[in-house]
């Protein structure tokens, strides 16, 4: 694992001086696809991260930036390649931090500018760069980014990564489910309602096709950083595009790189959230997570949702997981996705300032590919 010049760029900027990103990180065990982090301290409590690796190329991106004044999550989730995800993961950060610091704190609307700049940002990559390279007009990334500060929880999302909290039950031996984004994905009734409404002379904006509702029998999800053929017409009815990726040309945009934003105080009651990509919400719903973290140690816990995730995987397909573990990336996407996983827990937010971790400032970043690092490391 490295520290990448983002955080570096933003440690500089606030002042902080921290440590490195790498210690306690190790490879799955029985598993050379599968990266996991036991346990790390933050601000207000402990992370855990883990992450498996499915595609020939991982289109996961996730990190933790870790200060004396709060912790930042970023779940990165590529498609059409890890382009995307990749340039979100060194971007994204430094934007919240900028527009941060000149208007005096974090905010929604700070958020909404961080996201706005890292899509243009990319635009203007795609721009100088699509004629040698075509599909990167078609690469793009869903996008969750949570902040826990000054007692506030802040959580933005593109497409269908998932935040969700764990908070306990009332009588204070079970744990409650909260959902705090939404998917931005045309399998949920309301999304494709929505696209309908927006394109009424369009009768095929949405279709069913392989199995799911796609946009434009193209792409499931309806908003995200990147995927700038179906934001900018002009470029799906290029000659040299239509032949190369995509031949279906359109009359204006039908995605979006608007992120949901969701502010939240924190609670006596809120005990972790869990940050993961759509491979953990493919297999395990939000109530079976928040369950396995709730009755768990914490060392580990984000490896353990992983597995359990897979588990699930094999037995859809009548296997075991110690069968998937076998299968080559690549393949391994006809069994499982992609699956990125953060746990937070929150211990100490409501307590006096001078008793948090506040020497701790860090920037950990998971493994841009996992294949490729443990065959460095072989």
């Amino acid at each position: 694992m490295v520290q990448s010049s983002c955080c570096r760029r933003i440690a500089r900027l606030f002042g902080w001086r921290g440590g490195g990103s790498g210690a306690g990180a190790v490879s799955g065990v029985g598993d050379g696809l599968l990266w996991h982090m036991e346990l790390k301290p933050h601000a207000s409590g402990d992370f855990s991260i883990a992450v498996v690796q499915a595609n020939s190329s991982l289109e996961d991106q996730g990190q933790v930036l870790t200060s004396p004044f709060g912790t930042y999550v970023g779940v990165f989730d590529g498609h059409g390649g890890p382009e995307a995800s990749r340039f979100v993961n060194t971007r994204l950060f430094g934007h919240l931090q900028k527009f941060a610091s000149e208007q005096g704190g974090l905010s929604a609307e700070v958020m909404r500018k961080a996201f706005a700049a890292t899509e243009e940002e990319f635009l203007h990559l795609v721009k100088h760069s699509w004629i040698r390279r075509p599909q990167i007009a078609s690469v793009g990334s869903c996008c969750l980014v949570g902040a826990i500060t000054n007692d506030m929880i802040y959580v933005a999302n593109l497409g269908d990564s998932r935040a969700v909290l764990g908070r306990r039950g009332e009588n204070g031996r079970s744990v409650v489910a909260e959902r705090l984004s939404s998917d931005h994905n045309v399998a949920v009734e309301e999304v494709r309602k929505e696209l309908t409404e927006m394109h009424p002379d369009d009768s095929h904006i949405v279709v069913y096709t392989r199995g799911v509702w796609r946009i434009k029998g193209i792409i499931q999800v309806s908003r995200s950083i990147g995927d700038v053929y179906l934001k900018r017409p002009d470029f799906s009815r290029d000659p040299l595009f239509q032949q190369i990726v995509c031949p279906i040309p359109l009359k204006r945009p039908v995605m979006t790189a608007e992120p949901t934003i969701q502010v939240r105080g924190l609670k006596p009651n809120d005990l972790f959230l869990i940050f993961a990509s759509d491979g953990l919400w493919e297999q395990l719903n939000d109530e079976d997570a928040v369950e396995i973290v709730f009755k768990n140690p914490r060392a580990g816990i984000a490896k353990r949702l992983v597995k359990a995730a897979l588990n699930v995987a094999a037995k859809k397909r009548e296997m075991r997981y110690d069968d998937i573990k076998k299968i080559n990336r690549g393949t391994r996407r006809h069994f499982h996705d992609d699956i990125t996983v953060i746990v937070i827990y929150l211990d100490n937010c409501h307590s006096d300032s001078s008793k948090l971790n506040s020497s701790l400032v860090d920037c950990t970043n998971a493994p841009i590919d996992i294949f490729s690092m443990t065959a460095d490391e072989s």
